[in-house]
């Protein structure tokens, strides 16, 4: 019997792997120019597959490739994110209404784990670990629910959405009023009142498409 090979990914693929972390952590902030000589320096190979790279996050909206001048990390504009968070909002309010109709107790206790994280860094003001306790607790809902096509389409709308990275968060009261939402969210949940939950969700989103548009105009 032959063995099976296990193909290795291909190097371009990686490349944009890396390139993608270093956006969404803001270490290539959104406008930056992107230096090909100097990361084809850094990682030690030629531009062919760093350009491949390129072409990737283009297709997912990370970077735009500007003619004769290059590529930039994509900025996202206030048009930009009224034109997204309807959208998103949608998404996710149908993700949360699948996710309390399946959500098990332990489930729920899953949630409830990461709320009390929520509840922790926003008493201290934590945004960054708020943040991503917030992730987290989306990334639950969305394995709840087990819908593997809205899960797709949220999670390429979502990777730009990264591009702002705690910006809504730092809009005075945004945060607190962020933790309210969650609480209502998983009272939702827990009480299995899928339409309540996924109105509450779409509130959630819209509010935050706010607070984002007015840390962009600032």
């Amino acid at each position: 019997m032959n063995a099976i090979r296990i193909a290795q990914p291909a190097l371009y693929e990686e490349v944009a792997e890396r390139l993608r972390q270093r956006i969404f952590s803001h270490e290539l902030p959104p406008g930056t120019w992107i230096d090909e000589q100097a990361l084809a320096e850094d990682y030690g190979i030629s531009r062919t597959p760093l350009r491949e790279a390129l072409k990737v996050l283009a297709s997912e909206g990370l970077v735009t490739l500007k003619p004769r001048r290059g590529c930039y990390v994509t900025e996202l504009s206030g048009g930009d994110i009224q034109e997204i968070f309807p959208i998103i909002a949608m998404l996710e309010g149908r993700c949360a209404f699948e996710a309390t109709q399946k959500a098990t107790p332990a489930d729920v206790a899953r949630l409830q784990a990461i709320q009390d994280i929520l509840e922790k860094a926003a008493a201290t003001g934590n945004i960054p670990a708020y943040f991503e306790a917030n992730q987290n607790f989306h990334l639950t809902l969305w394995e709840i629910a087990g819908n593997r096509w809205l899960l797709q389409v949220i999670q390429d709308l979502r990777k730009v959405l990264k591009l702002t990275r705690y910006q809504s968060l730092s809009v005075d009261g945004r945060l607190k009023k962020s933790m309210e939402e969650h609480r209502e969210l998983l009272a939702a949940i827990t009480a299995k009142d899928p339409d309540l939950a996924e109105k509450v969700m779409k509130s959630h989103l819209i509010a935050g498409s706010e607070a984002m548009a007015k840390a962009t105009s600032r």
